[in-house]
Order: structure tokens, then sequence, then C-alpha cells
């Protein structure tokens, strides 16, 4: 099951299980075997025809642990992928590009993941590009077979170390967005040193005092732009709003404070009042 764990012991936040399934002679074993962090030893026993490795990755300053199940595609352990099928958080569907017969398979492993592990994200992956020579699948009819299924296309070569890294990181991207993940990550994005500085000077300085401080008036328009596109404004900074004379807990308050800092003019001729007091 996936789960998401911010305890500083574990070595990852995410733990996902994906399913290689294709023909047999395809290259799962070879794109297992590529993974060089991968841990071949399963904390469990698997019986005959299932080979597992588990990789880790960075998604986003997120450490995500993948375990990897490569299914095999002989007949006779059909129902060993029906069993682990159940459980699983992502399927990559395998075939030769060198090998028509194994593009044409695609079809009926699509019909057993929708009886076995209906809704599961799933990628396809064109595999050993290396052999682009004897290609028998034209990587135009894989992606536009792809666009129909509605899932994204990769063409992988082991050999080479080619896009292996890429499609795992894409289908946990697809996997973690599909459960709402996405979130959980958002606020330790790595922010620029310009956004930091931003960030800085927008947090204790309202977007209608920007223009006040001593600085190049291309700088404090980007600070206003800075501070409209994220919300950072004076309704924001934990209930304070700050003025050039004054602070005070009210926003109103403050404003009317930063009203009285200016000369105050002399009544008009007409006043019929003795004085006028400013408030």
């Amino acid at each position: 099951t996936m789960s998401a764990l911010g305890s500083p012991v574990r070595a990852y936040d995410f733990l996902l299980k994906f399913l290689l399934v294709g023909d047999s002679d395809v290259g799962k074993g070879e794109i297992l075997a590529s993974l060089q962090d991968g841990a071949a030893e399963s904390p469990y026993g698997h019986p005959a025809g299932i080979d597992h490795k588990t990789t880790t990755i960075l998604l986003d300053g997120r450490r995500v642990k993948l375990q990897l199940w490569d299914t095999s595609g002989q007949g006779r352990f059909c129902t060993i992928f029906r069993s682990y099928s159940r459980g699983a958080q992502g399927v990559i569907l395998v075939y030769d590009i060198a090998n028509r017969w194994s593009f044409d398979g695609i079809n009926r492993w699509i019909k057993e993941i929708d009886e076995h592990a209906p809704g599961v994200p799933r990628i396809l992956v064109g595999n050993r590009l290396h052999l682009a020579f004897k290609r028998q699948v034209p990587t135009e009819q894989a992606r536009a077979y792809a666009e129909r299924l509605g899932v994204t296309f990769f063409e992988v070569s082991p050999l080479c170390n080619f896009n292996i890294t890429e499609s795992f990181t894409e289908l946990a991207r697809i996997v973690l967005l599909r459960h709402g993940m996405d979130r959980l990550w958002r606020p330790s994005k790595v922010l620029s040193l310009q956004d930091l500085c931003c960030r800085a000077v927008v947090s204790c300085t309202p977007v209608h005092l920007v223009d006040k401080l001593p600085l190049p008036l291309a700088l404090r328009s980007h600070l206003k732009s800075f501070s409209m596109a994220n919300g950072l404004n004076a309704r924001m900074m934990h209930g304070r709003s700050y003025s050039l004379t004054t602070s005070t807990p009210h926003k109103r308050t403050s404003l009317r404070k930063v009203k009285t800092a200016r000369t105050p003019q002399s009544p008009p001729g007409n006043c019929t009042r003795n004085s006028c007091k400013v408030s």
C-alpha cells in the first residue's frame, strides 16, 4: 500500500508498488538489472516467475521508494500476476521495439489489468531502444497507440541507461498526483535566492507601502507584483500591519494614523466652526 512516512528514521517519504507486465523476453528483467541502486532481495519470499527489486528515486525533493515486480509473461504465471496485481499503485506496460508480436500483445495485458487492477495508472514503455536498427514497431505508431489509451509513452534502453529512471519518476508523479499527495511536498519546494529576498521584504511590508521603500523603481514594481501574486499583503501577515510612522494591531487604525502624518491644512474661509480638530 502507498504510505507517506514523515518519520526521520525512515529512508523514504512514499512507498509505491509497481508492476512490470508484458510478454516474455521483452526485457523486463533487463530494466530491473539496470537499476544500480536497486536491492534484488525481497523482504519476504516470492514464488518462481516473479522477480522483485526495490529502488529509491528523488521526486521534487521527496524520496520515493519503489517496489518493482516483474511478472513473467508466460501463460502458466497468469494466476500469479492476478494475485500480485492487488495493491499495485502503477503498471508499466513493456514491449520490445524489435518484436512486433510483443507490441500486439499489449491489448491482452490491458484486459488483464482492467479486470484485476482497474483504474490503476499505467505507462507504455518500448524497450531495447539500442536495437533501433532492428525496429519493427515505429515510434509514431506506438505514440499514437498510447494517446488512444490516454497513457504516457517512453522508449527506453537498459543497455544505455536511457529513460529508465525518467519513466519510473513520471509514473510515480502520476500516482501521487492522483492520490492528492502533491500538496504534502509543495511547502518544501526550494525557492530561488530572488524569491527568498522578495518574500523576506514583502512579509514585513504591506503592498501599499512598497512604493515608499528606498529602492529603485524597477525593484519596487517587482516587489509589488510578487506581493500580489503570492497574496503576501497586510491581511495575511499574522494580523499585523506596518507603516512608516506607527504599527497597531488593526489595519484600519494603522491607515488612519498614516493620514495624521500629513501636514494639517488650514480650515477654509467659510468654515463656521472656531477650530477644526484633526482626528
